[in-house]
């Protein structure tokens, strides 16, 4: 590969002098920005690729079928819309469009935008919502869980179509022995919200669950799943209720309300039934853990008896006997010891007990020459001053008593 040559460049007569790169980007954006057609216009198309920013702007690409242009929408204009932009949503825009430098790249600025078509729908929509939110219909804690088991599973949803087919096709694969009952009902126009809350009420009272689905469509093809009516219906329905309405990116008010929301009325057939293949090998383990467990328990069962038959043999009883015999001479000698030691212990702490009471009795001191002085009913008397001329008394010595009269009265010394 042979090295670049530089040659300088050399503007001719009649040639037009180069422009950088920077002057030709401003160029452009000043063109596009002085073209009243790029001011304040309006566009349709898909949202995709929505991304938020930290700092609340939005950022997004708006499609059709064969082009797409960026698009960026500040915080301040995104916090007046009035609607959450998702992508897939169909829009309707407003704004400027302007020209990045530093990629070179055409973006739409938007200043305002709104769901294409419905936007009084749409305003509508986040009414209801919001009413319904704030009465708690959306709340977790008065959602129901699903039956494991149920013997009658409800279906509304449009006689015709492939929703009722599949649903009813995976039913009878996965859980045979439910009984199906399908009610049949408008899923789209004036009359949808009314003739879906009708099939819901003939089917409340005769299964466990209901599944409530729709295949695909645009917004307004779903609009009647929005209703109010609807919704109440759906929550206060006696058994639980799996909506699958539309794609797993449609989300309508029914959604919100109902015990559980599947992402397509297959996923919603699949929910509210076990399958009984899966079944049917838990049930065959479950038994076969059973009949080891009994096995296991006779055996032992059996072991026991063999034991306790060989204690009351003969020969049992006499080696039990003998066993008794042996711990029972080892307890009577162990008691023995115990007994003597305890026994001897207990004499001295007596005799040392025995020792301090004669301490302390006043026959001691008797037996040391001392006298005591008793009235005749037996109280001592212990001062002179207790005495009187005539008094009768009791002198008691260490060998017996003498009857005394006082002759003259009691003196303190």
């Amino acid at each position: 590969m042979m090295d670049p040559i530089a040659v300088p460049w050399e503007p001719r007569p009649g040639v037009p002098a180069a422009i950088t790169v920077s002057q030709l980007a401003r160029l452009i954006r000043e063109t596009v920005r002085s073209n009243p057609l790029l001011s304040r216009i309006l566009v349709r198309g898909e949202v995709s690729n929505l991304q938020t920013a930290p700092a609340g702007h939005v950022f997004f690409t708006l499609k059709d079928a064969t082009a797409q242009v960026s698009c960026t929408l500040f915080r301040e204009d995104a916090e007046l819309l009035g609607f959450d932009p998702e992508d897939g949503m169909d829009v309707v825009v407003s704004g400027d469009v302007d020209v990045f430098p530093r990629k070179g790249t055409v973006q739409l600025l938007v200043r305002a935008a709104t769901p294409a078509g419905v936007g009084a729908f749409w305003a509508a929509y986040q009414r209801t919502r919001k009413k319904l939110a704030a009465e708690g219909l959306f709340d977790s804690a008065r959602k129901r869980p699903l039956p494991s088991f149920p013997r009658r599973i409800g279906v509304v949803t449009s006689e015709i179509g492939a929703v009722v087919h599949d649903i009813v096709t995976i039913l009878r694969r996965r859980y045979p022995i439910a009984h199906i009952v399908v009610a049949p009902a408008l899923v789209q126009g004036p009359g949808a919200p009314a003739s879906l809350r009708r099939a819901l009420a003939a089917l409340a009272d005769r299964v466990d669950v209901v599944i409530l689905a729709r295949g695909g469509g645009s917004l307004e093809d779903l609009w009647c799943f929005n209703d109010e009516g609807l919704a109440r219906a759906v929550a206060s329905c006696r058994v639980p209720v799996v909506s699958a309405i539309g794609h797993e990116t449609d989300v309508t008010i029914v959604d919100f309300v109902a015990d559980v929301r599947a992402a397509t009325p297959s996923a919603a057939a699949e929910l509210v039934s076990p399958n009984s293949v899966a079944l049917a090998a838990q049930l065959n383990q479950a038994g076969r853990l059973l009949a080891q467990s009994i096995r296991e328990i006779v055996s032992a069962a059996r072991e026991r008896v063999r034991g306790l038959g060989e204690r009351m043999s003969p020969r049992g009883l006499r080696r039990s006997v003998e066993t008794n015999r042996e711990q029972l001479e080892r307890l009577h000698e162990a008691l023995s010891a115990i007994g003597s030691r305890e026994i001897l212990r207990h004499r001295e702490n007596l005799a040392a007990v025995g020792r301090r009471l004669d301490l302390l009795s006043p026959l001691a001191t008797l037996q040391r020459g001392y006298a005591i002085a008793e009235r005749e009913d037996g109280h001592i008397v212990a001062r002179a001053t207790e005495v009187e001329e005539g008094d009768a008394l009791a002198v008691r010595f260490q060998d017996g008593r003498i009857h005394v009269h006082v002759k003259g009265g009691g003196q303190a010394a």
